[in-house]
C-alpha cells in the first residue's frame, strides 16, 4: 500500500469514531422547553438547518494534528400531541439529510473527505406523567407556580446512508435508545426551569469496517438543564447545558479507550410569526471536551402549528 494511502487511512480510522449523525444526535442534544403542557391534538411541522463545526479532540499520542470537521443538516420532522390514558403525550419523527467534510493532518501530510446524504430516522415519544392532564385548547391555564414531571424515549433507526468497505459514513448501522426522565418547574409567569436526565443504548454495528467487523458501544450518560425566560407568552430565550459521559467504544472486542465526559453550553431562542407560526434559533459550543467533538453548533428552525377538531 503506497505511503499516502496509509496516511489517509489512518485518519479515516480516527474520524470514523466520530460518525456525522453523532454530532447532532448526542453531543449537540439541547432542547429546552421538550415537555411543555401543549393541548392535546395538535400538529406541528418543522423545518430546520443546523451547521457544526470545529475540532476533533483524539488521543495525544496518535501523531495526527488539526483534525477539524464541518456538518450541515437539513431537517424535516413532523410532531402530534394526543391523550394517551389520561396524560398528555406527544410523537415526534425527523428525517435529517447532511453534508460534511472532514480534513487533517497525519505526519505532517494533509488529508481530506466529505459524505452527503441522509442521516439517521430519529423518533421521539414522551408523556407527561405528573401535574400536565391531557386537555383541549382553552382548558389549559397557566398557574403561577406549575411542576411537571416527565418520561419519553428516543429511537434512532438505521436508515442513513452506510456503506460497509467505507471508514466514514452517514449512518450508524445501529439502533440507538435513549429512555429520559424529566422535571419541569415554574417560577411566576417569566421563569422556567428544565432539568432532564437519561441514557443512551446501543446495539452493535456487525457490518462495521471492511465489513466484517463488529462494532459495540458502552451507554452513553446524559443529563440536560435549561433556564428560560418568557418575554411574552409566545417569545422566549433559555440559556441551556449539557453534560454526557461514557460510551467507550469496541472493535472485535478491542477496547478503544474513546470514553467520553463532555460539557456544552448554549442559549435558545422562539420568536413568534403570528399564532401559529414562529422561528427557533440556537447556538452552542464545548465547554469542557475530553475527547471527541469540539464543536460550535448553530440551528434555525420554522415551526407551523395546527389545531385538530376538538371532540
Amino acid at each position: 500500500m503506497p505511503y499516502a494511502h496509509k496516511i489517509g487511512v489512518l485518519l479515516l480510522l480516527i474520524l470514523l469514531e466520530f460518525n456525522v449523525s453523532t454530532f447532532s444526535l448526542y453531543a449537540q442534544d439541547l432542547d429546552p422547553r421538550a415537555y411543555s403542557w401543549v393541548p392535546k391534538n395538535v400538529t406541528a411541522l418543522n423545518l430546520g438547518y443546523s451547521y457544526s463545526g470545529g475540532s476533533v479532540l483524539t488521543d495525544p499520542t496518535i501523531q495526527i494534528d488539526d483534525v477539524e470537521a464541518q456538518a450541515h443538516s437539513a431537517i424535516l420532522a413532523l410532531a402530534h400531541s394526543f391523550s394517551f390514558f389520561g396524560m398528555t403525550s406527544q410523537a415526534l419523527v425527523a428525517v435529517p439529510y447532511s453534508w460534511a467534510d472532514f480534513s487533517g493532518k497525519v505526519v505532517g501530510e494533509n488529508r481530506r473527505i466529505s459524505r452527503s446524504g441522509f442521516s439517521d430516522l430519529r423518533m421521539r415519544w414522551s408523556f407527561l406523567f405528573y401535574g400536565a392532564p391531557s386537555r383541549n385548547p382553552g382548558q389549559i391555564i397557566p398557574q403561577k407556580k406549575k411542576t411537571i414531571l416527565g418520561a419519553s424515549i428516543n429511537i434512532v433507526a438505521p436508515t442513513g446512508e452506510f456503506y460497509a468497505d467505507k471508514l466514514v459514513n452517514l449512518g450508524t448501522n445501529r439502533w440507538s435508545f435513549r429512555p429520559e426522565l424529566a422535571i419541569s418547574h415554574q417560577f411566576g409567569q417569566r421563569w422556567l426551569l428544565d432539568f432532564y436526565t437519561g441514557i443512551w443504548f446501543f446495539t452493535d454495528n456487525d457490518e462495521f469496517f471492511p465489513g466484517d467487523a463488529v462494532r459495540s458501544q458502552d451507554p452513553l450518560g446524559t443529563i440536560q438543564g435549561h433556564l428560560s425566560y418568557n418575554i411574552n407568552p409566545q417569545f422566549w430565550i433559555a440559556i441551556d447545558a449539557t453534560w454526557y459521559g461514557g460510551g467507550n467504544s469496541y472493535v472485535d472486542g478491542i477496547n478503544k479507550d474513546n470514553r467520553q465526559s463532555n460539557s456544552r453550553i448554549g442559549v435558545t431562542s422562539v420568536i413568534p410569526i403570528n399564532k401559529q407560526s414562529s422561528i427557533k434559533i440556537a447556538a452552542s459550543t464545548g465547554a469542557i471536551v475530553r475527547i471527541g467533538q469540539d464543536f460550535q453548533t448553530i440551528s434555525v428552525g420554522w415551526q407551523r402549528t395546527w389545531l385538530g377538531k376538538v371532540k
